[in-house]
């Protein structure tokens, strides 16, 4: 058994609280196992200042613990799964899923109570093209402003009145304490959630025999064939760029409903579709959904996206 374990973090208090959430749950199962962190500044944490779609979207935030990972300088990294691209760098894998938390996003506001409240023209603030294609879908009125920093920079700018709303994680929120910001939590109607939003990930090596064993009673087995569906369709649908895309899979009784949409980022016009059936099909699931959807008018549109 492996004496010591270093989990790579960013140094945002929500990475903080996943990498110690983590290290806290190995150090609860394995006592005699000695747990440390290590913060690692990534990419995304250093540009600020330009919209995440035109600087690459999701392997910002994951390149640089990679690269710790394989050099041996980490055992592992605790992502959020929406911010893991489909495809990951040879010799690292997945290590284990958590249970999901919630997978909504969150409607936060100081002066409204829900997105149906909020006057023509108000400012919404996103960093996601998902989140804005579908606000804009539902409010074709309202007007969606970049928001890049972590969940206190993103807050700090609603109470200085910057924007009338901002659109967040829900599960986010909710780690760190801060419920009492969300106003409302916006129904898969409005808004569907990116790929494996809620879910947490645990990357390692491939040939680390020692940390996989240590990692596997982290696995949530209705969450992997949630996301194992979501992530398949993302792949399908177009790898890792972020897209306004969502999907969400439901599981009940080993059986899987899958939902997904693809719009246009002004929200004038979108695919949505569903698909059911077994967990153990979930892949499958996942690339068939995509397959139908990109057949239907989706490809059309995501050939027109423009970052």
């Amino acid at each position: 058994m492996k004496k010591n374990i270093v989990i790579g973090t960013r140094g945002s208090k929500l990475a903080l609280w996943q990498a110690e959430h983590i290290a806290g749950r190995i150090s609860e199962r394995f006592p005699a196992i000695e747990v440390t962190l290590k913060r690692i500044v990534t990419t995304g944490d250093k540009i600020l200042d330009v919209p995440l779609a035109k600087i690459g979207g999701k392997g910002l935030f994951t390149k640089e613990l990679e690269n710790a990972m394989l050099s041996g300088e980490i055992d592992l990294a605790v992502h959020s799964l929406k911010d893991m691209p489909t495809e990951l760098p040879e010799g690292l894998m997945l290590a284990a899923i958590t249970t999901r938390a919630d997978a909504s996003d969150a409607f936060v506001s100081l002066r409204y109570k829900s997105l149906d409240e909020l006057p023509q023209g108000a400012k919404v603030g996103t960093s996601s093209l998902r989140r804005r294609a579908q606000i804009l879908k539902y409010r074709p009125d309202a007007l969606t402003i970049d928001l890049r920093g972590n969940l206190d920079t993103r807050i700090k700018k609603l109470e200085n009145q910057e924007m009338d709303a901002i659109i967040l994680a829900a599960a986010g929120l909710k780690r760190l304490g801060l419920e009492q910001y969300i106003t409302q939590i916006l129904p898969n109607e409005i808004c569907l959630p990116a790929v494996g939003q809620g879910a947490l990930a645990i990357e390692t090596r491939q040939d680390d025999p020692e940390v996989l064993s240590v990692l596997e009673f982290l696995n949530d087995s209705e969450t992997i064939a949630a996301v194992t569906a979501e992530r398949a369709y993302l792949r399908e649908v177009q790898g890792g760029c972020q897209v306004p895309v969502g999907v969400y899979g439901k599981v009940s009784g080993g059986h899987l409903l899958l939902e997904a949409t693809i719009l246009k980022i002004d929200g004038t016009r979108e695919v949505r579709a569903q698909i059911d059936g077994s967990c153990s099909e979930a892949e499958e699931l996942g690339i068939k959904l995509a397959q139908q959807m990109l057949a239907a008018g989706g490809k059309e549109i995501l050939d027109e996206v423009e970052y």
